[in-house]
């Protein structure tokens, strides 16, 4: 089958007959934890307001409009790629193979997939890439909720096995503060051996 990635024209997305879905992901950036994505089908009759790029959103807001998507959605689906596959494949691959297996996950197969940024992962139906389309697609915002709410969530229980990181504050990320406890204590099981600050650390 296929893999489409012709540019997004402003019609398509109304031109398509058949269930539409926003696929976004959470954590590319972090030196630790896996790499989070989501798949959402929207349902015209049930709107939800307030659905916006999941970094603009306080993290109070993401929380309420993630259950919101979950109550509201035609379905949902949130997938992941491990640390391991994070390190074996690369960041962009992993990201990739995540959005694959939201889409897969979804209970309703969609016609046409919609995906924030400007690479798409191998899917068997018509796929579009869209730059920013997290601030500017719906199915997508609620996408990028739904991914970066379960990341972050991962991120404060995984707090509860090693509180010296303070993952329930950086979420994983290069702060100050997180590279200081890596220099102190080491790489821990879920930091990514292949991004450079826990790199050289190793050597």
């Amino acid at each position: 089958m296929p893999k489409w990635s012709a540019p997004l024209q402003a019609t398509l997305v109304w031109s398509v007959e058949g269930l539409v879905a926003g696929v976004d992901e959470a954590g590319r950036g972090p030196l630790a934890g896996p790499v989070v994505a989501a798949a959402v089908i929207l349902d015209d009759r049930k709107p939800i307001q307030g659905l916006a790029d999941s970094k603009k959103l306080s993290a109070k807001r993401r929380e309420a409009l993630f259950d919101e998507i979950r109550a509201k959605a035609l379905c949902c689906s949130i997938a992941q790629a491990s640390v391991q596959e994070i390190d074996e494949l690369n960041i962009l691959q992993a990201t990739l193979l995540a959005m694959r297996r939201a889409v897969l996950g979804l209970r309703l197969p969609p016609k046409l997939v919609l995906v924030d940024g400007n690479r798409l992962p191998v899917l068997e139906m018509r796929a579009e890439a869209i730059v920013k389309g997290d601030a500017t697609v719906p199915s997508i915002s609620a996408a990028s909720i739904l991914a970066k709410v379960s990341r972050d969530r991962w991120c404060v229980d995984y707090h509860q096995l090693f509180p010296e990181y303070g993952f329930d504050q950086h979420k994983g990320y290069g702060t100050p503060e997180h590279l200081a406890a890596l220099r102190q204590q080491g790489p821990c099981p879920e930091h990514r051996r292949t991004f450079r600050p826990v790199t050289e650390l190793l050597r």
